[in-house]
């Protein structure tokens, strides 16, 4: 989506330059020039940037400093979102940020335990990846036998029954639903114990200042933190709050307007 970000600035740019060229310097000249064979009618350049500028920038705008929209390209956060979902992610909660490079101007909040984020992942600075966030600078994180450790207290869980998938989500169909209890806040998750050895990002981490960890609900298919380190504060885009619409092969109106917990 990066490129559509930077096309985005680009032509919004490009189009009020062009405007603001044409009313400061030629439109007076043209209406002065203006004949029977010449009625000072607009270049058609001229007559497209007016068009267009007032509606490039209103979606800009919107985009960088309301909400931006972002579809789920992948399982990793099942159960609680499924590849396909559209969502909306608040792009002022952890403060206003510039379209393109996304340098913070102006400081509004920090994420907390529990917000489900869009970042860009530090290994893939081009790709826009989604995650919850576990732990908070200065935390001590863990994560052993299928159970997170926030600052040595384990986190709760109960079970909620056995997951059947749909769609594209069949695949964590038999896997075990839980509802993890982070310090106040709920949500599910999904953990796979019927698979042979395999790793499962177990360890012990200290986030550092300016850092957060995150992870994925659907534990045993999720590149995260436990495998990549820690999410700078300056990659983040913003809180994801709303599923707005549901496509894969197909409609899910069940799931339009479905808040994130």
């Amino acid at each position: 989506m990066r490129w559509f970000e930077i096309a985005l600035v680009v032509l919004t740019f490009a189009t009020g330059i062009i405007w603001l060229l044409d009313t400061l310097f030629f439109a007076k000249r043209r209406a002065a020039a203006a004949t029977l064979l010449d009625d000072g009618k607009e270049p058609v350049l001229v007559d497209y940037s007016k068009a267009f500028f007032p509606v490039l920038l209103v979606v800009l705008l919107l985009r960088s400093f309301i909400a931006e929209p972002f579809r789920i390209p992948s399982n990793s956060m099942m159960p609680t979102l499924l590849t396909g979902d559209f969502i909306l992610v608040n792009k002022f909660t952890y403060g206003l940020r510039l379209p393109i490079n996304n340098h913070k101007v102006v400081a509004l909040g920090e994420p907390e335990r529990g917000d489900v984020v869009v970042f860009r992942p530090p290994h893939h600075p081009d790709q826009d990846w989604i995650k919850r966030v576990m732990g908070l600078p200065g935390d001590r994180i863990a994560y052993r036998d299928n159970t997170v450790y926030v600052n040595g207290e384990p986190l709760a869980y109960e079970s909620v029954g056995v997951y059947s998938g749909t769609g594209n989500g069949t695949e964590m169909t038999g896997a075990e639903e839980l509802r993890e209890q982070l310090q106040g806040r709920s949500h599910t998750v999904l953990e796979r114990t019927n698979l042979p050895f395999m790793d499962q990002g177990e360890g012990e981490w200290v986030v550092p200042p300016g850092h957060y960890f995150v992870m994925g609900d659907n534990r045993d298919n999720s590149e995260d933190s436990r495998y990549w380190g820690f999410l700078p504060e300056s990659n983040l885009r913003g809180k994801a709050f709303l599923i707005w619409m549901h496509f894969d092969g197909g409609f899910d109106f069940s799931r339009i307007g479905s808040s994130i917990p």
